[in-house]
């Protein structure tokens, strides 16, 4: 299985909906419609449930996932698995078949994500990730329903939900294994923000960045700008859609705003995660048009750098930049010990100023109606 290319189409032809649990049954896995998961008790629960997440994943959290859903689920196909333990929400993750794999004709379970997704980890409540993966993973066992595996991606390797999994497939001898696996720019480190900038940069391209702010200070009014709340945020994301389509994205139509679902999820998903004080919105502006933007979402202890924007005619002074010079301050912050870059990685302007590294990995593993147990997460 690792030879196969590297990830399946997102946007390709589903073949069935995943069968609803028993109806009656408090505890154990249930795949639900996610629109029966949408209601004002659900959505409760789900928030409760995300306070208490062993691992954070802004992605899967219900003021971006039930958007996320509404606009991209095209084919209808989407579910939602939850866990419950003693009939309290314990674990959550959007789920959903697919009958082609990177092309072949293998009909696979698979976490549902979207192209702006960049996190697969479930919601689990800490302390409960053994039996969530093992209610899951017996789940599937019981209901494959014609799929040979399950497959799961955009999974971080460093925290205590695939520490779990890890340990459930080995202890289970499960036919599994990680098909593949890729690095991305992190920032974790206990430097000030400052000191961090120098050990990165070297102190001619600070001496280069200087001049730059200086040049663009003498072409008009420079300001930073810091949100962490929901002031003017309509605005906020009428600015950065229009400054990220007004670049290479829009040129070749991967910009949010070349597709009215995605627009529409962004301002959503901004909304929520505004009202929530969980989006801080950095932006820097030249006589008050904003020249580079960018959004991180907070999800202590971590924060995910979801989106960042630049205006191309100010390239030569390095907007972006400057602002991510500025970003540096979630070193400071007491709630955030690292931060997800969510790059591709070898990203060629966040390698250059985030140190650290974070592995991803995608992870399948075989029903065993299909397989030989032998095979482990590695």
């Amino acid at each position: 299985m690792a030879s196969l290319p590297l990830e399946p189409d997102l946007e390709q032809d589903h073949a069935w909906l995943l069968p609803a649990a028993p109806a009656g049954d408090p505890d154990g896995v249930s795949v639900v419609d996610w629109r029966d998961f949408a209601s004002a008790a659900a959505i409760a629960e789900w928030e409760e449930l995300t306070m208490g997440a062993s691992d954070p994943n802004p992605f899967f959290e219900s003021w971006n996932l039930l958007p996320a859903l509404a606009n991209l689920d095209r084919d209808g196909n989407a579910q939602i698995a939850i866990y419950r333990s003693q009939g309290k929400l314990r674990g959550l993750m959007p789920v959903a078949r697919a009958a082609r794999y990177y092309g072949y004709p293998l009909p696979h379970m698979r976490n549902w994500l979207h192209h702006n997704s960049f996190c697969g980890t479930p919601l689990v409540s800490r302390g409960y990730e053994i039996e969530f993966w093992t209610a899951l993973l017996d789940w599937a066992d019981q209901n494959p329903g014609g799929a040979m595996f399950l497959h799961l991606t955009n999974l971080p390797d460093d925290g205590a939900v695939y520490a779990a999994l890890h340990s459930i497939t080995a202890d289970k001898h499960r036919p599994s294994a990680v098909v593949h696996r890729e690095q991305r720019a992190m920032l974790k480190s206990d430097q000030s923000p400052e000191s961090y900038f120098d050990a990165s940069i070297s102190a001619k391209k600070r001496k280069e960045l200087r001049r730059q702010h200086n040049r663009l200070s003498e072409e008009g009014t420079l300001r930073y700008h810091r949100h962490a709340d929901d002031y003017k945020i309509d605005q906020w994301c009428d600015e950065f859609l229009a400054l990220e389509q007004a670049g290479w994205k829009g040129s070749e139509g991967s910009a949010l705003a070349c597709d009215s679902a995605t627009a529409s999820l962004f301002r959503i998903a901004m909304h929520g995660a505004a009202t929530r004080g969980r989006a801080e919105r950095l932006s820097l502006s030249l006589d008050g048009k904003p020249i580079a933007m960018l959004v991180n979402f907070l999800a202590s202890p971590g924060s995910f750098s979801f989106k960042t924007a630049f205006d191309e005619s100010c390239a030569r002074f390095s907007p972006g930049v400057l602002l991510q010079r500025e970003n540096l301050a979630l070193l400071g912050r007491k709630d955030i010990a690292w931060s997800d870059s969510c790059a591709a990685a070898d990203h060629p302007m966040i390698e250059r100023i985030w140190r650290e590294k974070r592995n991803i990995v995608r992870a399948s593993g075989l029903i065993p109606t299909f397989g030989t147990p032998g095979f482990e997460l590695r």
